[in-house]
Order: structure tokens, then sequence, then C-alpha cells
């Protein structure tokens, strides 16, 4: 459970129909590996004690009872078990017979939960045997040997020691109603939903199955643990898959697919990154509906994690999904450019182009909007502005670019007026500093601000979002433009864009595209060797751009603390950074994150194309002023317990 994670499985037993001994033995053995794993909860199908399909059985007083009894059994057989566990089984409580789930959980039964939607439709005839619970109200309840148990769907199982871990129960049909009863708990605080399901199969039923656990999930914003009976159901009219789903906000987590087998679906369910959405999602409104909330313990526990995290979570993994996604970003960038020229009535757009990433993602964009407004790619004016730390590969892929692009370049060498700055500064030019940097990239703002003034033109800023979370610009220099484009594209997607655009172009234009993608990251600020080669690697000082990403990704998307993100990056990249870099560089990510806000609080304006953003004016409000140091003493410690 620490860090949220709430390890969840959604179980199947090989199902005697009738037999209640046999299945209270295969629950048993259930509720056994179940412990062995730490499993927070044990999800079992719909009526798993006598079976689903007993038909005009369930009327039978002796199968009622040992069911009953089963129940009394399973309950002191999870005395000292680690797992919540939901079981199904028919109760009858006021003269009626009720299709039921009993939460179990160290030698008590929580609560019980009557189905509200009994279905009667196609092969199904539930009102038959089964009465609906809806009339049930928050403080009914059922003496169950000896005791007081909550009777009613109108309830909440929370753990004491984690209270985000709160789940509510749904059984089978309540999940296909047009107002399911997961609509109210998760209002209500559930950030979990457990199905017990007998769901029979048939063509293409599956797919629908998925969909709607995947679409709940998404629209609760919440976790969902589906199990559905298995095989071993009768087989008179029906056939049953044991279909079984853990989902957690419209991601499928894992899955038992038809007939697949497994006897047990694990995932984690990371309950504080629901938390999180739902905190910032201002139409997820909480109600004050009468609800009983049931109170159990578990111990904290460090959760080994099963599930799929990106490498590189702004990036598809799919081909199919990355091409869509880049065309996609594509579009939102270059039409966003078209509607700024359009109404500046701009005769032209310009740019520095260096033969990087980022300015050649800028100009592809430019040329797209351009043909949106049937307008001559000549209207692009692309800068190159050499200086002391351009090399012949970077200055001849740009210039090759412009010209297979049909744009107009011009060539515009600052080195000349730079010495002269230093001179009226009284900079030392062989002094390597901040001043002789950033010098040069003040000029190359002038220079093209100054240019497009010139032509009637704007610029066109080319800085991306892992620079702008780093503050990796100079301000009032690069930092500066008037319509950045790609300001809500990181470092790893604007990679992955251009090889897209790459891909798809002609074998000179994608010769070139491919070399820039080859070519270190660099602000070609300090001199070049004597050889002409590149001395600068932005990597090199700052540290991985794809380390960055992810570390920006969480911070951002789910607002996750230093120690999660340390845990979640070694659980990705074990394979590539051992932990003395991952802290090394999560603690400059925090550092310049936080010291470098001023200059993101007077970014300009720049088109939104994904979930995170930096715009002062939309997804990130944060003080220029605000502190890290409770960030970097968490990190701190994590240096303690980690590095010493």
């Amino acid at each position: 459970m620490k860090d949220g994670f709430i390890k969840t499985a959604a179980a199947v037993i090989n199902t005697e129909v009738t037999d209640v001994i046999h299945n209270e033995e295969q629950i048993k053995t259930a509720i056994d590996e179940a412990d062995k794993e730490k499993i927070n909860i044990l999800v079992l199908p719909e009526l798993c004690i006598t079976g689903y399909t007993c038909s005009d059985l369930f009327f039978s007083d002796r199968l009622k009872k040992s069911a009953l009894d089963s129940l009394i059994n399973l309950k002191k057989y999870t005395k000292g078990k680690y797992p919540v566990v939901a079981v199904g089984l028919p109760i009858v409580h006021t003269g009626k017979l009720y299709n039921t789930a009993a939460v179990l959980h160290d030698g008590k039964i929580l609560g019980l939960v009557p189905k509200i939607n009994i279905p009667n439709y196609g092969e199904f005839y539930e009102k038959r045997h089964f009465a609906s619970g809806i009339s049930f109200k928050a403080d009914s309840t059922i003496r169950i040997d000896g005791e007081d148990i909550p009777f009613t769907s109108k309830q909440l199982f929370t753990c004491e020691k984690m209270q985000d871990f709160t789940f509510g129960i749904e059984i089978c049909e309540d999940l296909w109603a047009v107002s399911p009863p997961s609509e109210k708990l998760a209002l209500c605080g559930a950030t979990i939903i457990a199905n017990l399901s007998a769901s029979d199969e048939t063509i293409g039923k599956d797919d629908y199955r998925r969909t709607l656990i995947s679409s709940t999930s998404a629209r609760l914003l919440s976790g969902y643990i589906y199990a559905s009976a298995g095989a071993d159901e009768s087989t008179q009219d029906m056939v049953y898959s044991a279909h079984c789903i853990v989902a957690e906000n419209g991601v499928i987590l894992n899955e038992n697919k038809p007939f697949e087998n497994k006897k047990m679906t694990v995932s984690e369910i990371d309950v504080s990154r629901l938390i999180s959405e739902r905190e910032k999602n201002t139409s997820f409104s909480p109600i004050d509906e009468e609800c009983v909330r049931v109170y159990f313990n578990q111990e904290i526990k460090e959760t080994p994690l099963t599930r799929f995290y990106a490498k590189n979570p702004f990036v598809p993994d799919s081909k199919s999904d990355l091409d869509r996604r880049a065309g996609a970003i594509l579009d939102i960038q270059s039409y966003g450019l078209r509607k700024r020229i359009k109404h500046t009535r701009a005769s032209c757009v310009v740019l520095g182009i260096s033969g990087g990433l980022d300015s050649t993602l800028a100009l592809i964009v430019a040329i797209k909007a351009m043909d949106l407004l049937n307008r001559p790619h000549s209207d692009i004016i692309a800068v190159t502005m050499p200086c002391f730390g351009t090399t012949k590969r970077t200055k001849s892929n740009a210039v090759k670019l412009c010209e297979e692009y049909g744009v107009t370049l011009k060539e515009v060498n600052i080195t000349n007026a730079v010495k002269q700055h230093f001179k009226d500064i009284e900079q030392d030019e062989t002094k390597l500093d901040v001043t002789f940097e950033n010098s040069q990239a003040r000029e190359r703002t002038q220079v093209i601000m100054d240019i497009a003034n010139k032509n009637g033109g704007f610029v066109i800023g080319t800085g991306d979002l892992s620079e702008l979370a780093l503050g990796w610009a100079t301000y009032n220099g690069d930092h500066m433009s008037m319509y950045a484009v790609n300001s809500s594209v990181p470092k790893t997607l604007v990679r992955y864009i251009v090889r897209y655009e790459a891909g798809r172009s002609k074998k000179e234009l994608a010769n070139i595209l491919y070399d820039i993608l080859d070519t270190p990251v660099s602000p070609e600020l300090l001199p070049v060797d004597k050889d002409g080669n590149m001395t600068q690697k932005t990597e090199d000082l700052v540290g991985p751009y794809e380390l960055h990403d992810f570390f920006l990704y969480h911070t951002l998307r789910f607002g996750s603390t230093p120690s999660k993100i340390f845990r979640l990056a070694r659980y990705v990249y074990s394979d590539i950074y051992d932990d003395k870099t991952i802290l090394h560089w999560l603690r400059t990510f925090t550092k310049r994150f936080f010291n470098q806000q001023f200059k993101r609080s007077c970014m300009p304006d720049g088109v939104k194309v994904g979930s995170v953003t930096l715009s002062p004016r939309g997804d990130w409000r944060m003080p220029s002023d605000a502190s890290s140091r409770i960030w970097l003493d968490e990190i701190s410690e994590l240096e303690k317990e980690y590095l010493s």
C-alpha cells in the first residue's frame, strides 16, 4: 500500500454447482494464495459459494443453509489473513432471497451488499429467484452468527491506515445498468469498485465487456476489479469464460482473457493517482449521500509492482499509435500557428534554424501552417546565426533543410556583434561563463526579432516543454518569441515527431532529418574544438531528457512525491540507470524546476497539445518564489537510504 498502490486480484475457482463444500475449499485455496501474495483485496465471482447456475435449486432450504454455513466458515478462515475478500452467495433476508456479496476480513463479516439490478431478459431470469436490494437504507442490518452486519448497497469499505483505499461493491448486471451503483459509490468516496460477476460468453461480448469496464473506470476516475465465473458453471444453456479484468481510469492493467484459465488476475491500482485526478477535476463533485462506511485494518506494506509503466510516458508504445499521435500533434500545432498568422495578418514568420531537433520541428509546423493558408513556403524566413560553437554538421543540415522545404534562408553571422558586445560590457571573451553563453542567445533573439519587424512578421519560438521545465533557456533570449509552437511538446516526443516526419518524406529530405536526429542536442554556445567538433552536449550538463521527461510527467500529471517518482524510475529504468544516477538527476530536476519558474511565469503564447503543459495561463500556476525545500529534503532521505 505504500505510495498508494493497492494490490488487487480477481480470482476464479473450479466451481461445482451446488457443491458448497467443494466451492468453499476452492475459495479457501484462493484466499491462501492471496494471503501469500499480500493481496489487499481479493474479488471472487458472483454466487461463487453455490455456483451461479443453480436455477430453482436456489429455493432449496438445504442449499441456502449450506451457503450461510459456508460463509461463517470462510469468515473464521480469514482470521489472521491479510486480504479483504469479496465472495458471492444467496442470502435470505426479510422474507426474500438476495444475490449478495459478502466482504470478509480478519475473522469478520464487514458487510453484505445485495444486488440492485436484476436481469430478466434474454438468457437471464434472475427475478424468478432474487429480489432487488434497492430498498435497503444505509443503516439496514442483518444478524448472522450473533452479529449485526450491514445489509445494504449503500456502504463503503475503508482501510483505517490508508483511507484513500476505499472500495464499493456492485454485482454483475449493476455494471450494465443505465445508472449503476458505482456512480454514487465513487462520488461518496470509493476509489475502487469491485464487481462480482457471472457473465456468460457470446460472440463479441468480451470486447463490449472490456470497453464497458474501461470506460466506467475512466468516467468514475476509479479502479475497477471484475471477477467473472468460469467454465465449470453449468453449460446447460450458457458457457462462462472466467473473463477477469483489473482497470484503472480507462486503462486495462491486467486481464484474464476469455477461456485463458488463469486462477488469479493481479495488478496494482494506484489510488493516490486517482485521488490526484479527482482533486483536479472540478466536474467530479462528491455527494453528501447517506452511506455507511465500514473500516478495516491492513498493515501498510511496500507492494511489489507488476503493472506496466512507460519509460517515455509522453510517447505512445506502438508505432501505429505513435504515427497517429504525431500526426495529430502536428495538426494541433499547425492549426494554432495558422490562426495566429491570420489574426496578426503577418506577411511572414521568422525562426532561428540551428540544425537541431527543436528548430526542425518548428520549421515543419510552419511549413504545414503555410500549406493550410495556401501561402508559399518562401513566407517563412529561417535564419541561421553561426557563432563560436556552430559546427559544420549543424549548419549544413540547417541550410539543406531550408533548401528542401523551399523557405527563405538568411545567414547572419553574429560572431563580430557578440565580440563587440563583450567589449561594451567589459566581458573577457576567453572567460567561458554564463555571460559568454547568454550573450549569444540574446543576440540571436534580437536578430530574428528585428528581421521580423523589418518584414512585417513575427517570431516563432522553438523551445520545448522539457527545456521549460528545467529552465534551460536564456531569459529574454531563446526564452522569448511571439508564438511558441513547441512549448507543450517534451523533448522525447519532439524526437519521435521528427522521426515520424522523416519516415514519410522523400529520400533527400528524410536523410537530412535522420542526420538531425542523430546529432547530439546542444545549444552550441561554447567554442568548437580544434577539429571543429561540438564541445557542449546538453544532456551531459542537465541530464538525460528521458529521465527528466519521466520526472516531469509524474510530477505534473499526478503530483507524485520524489519518493514515489524514484520508486517508479527504479522500476522502469533499472536496466539503464543505477540508483545514484536517478537520484542525482532527480535532485537536479527538482532544483531547476523550482528555481526557474520565473521564466515560465512570463512565457509567450503557445498551443497546448497534451495533458501536461506549463503555461501560466493554462494548466500550471506556480509562484516564482516557491521553495523546493521539502522536496529536496525527501530526496536527501532517499540518498541516505539508498546510497549510504
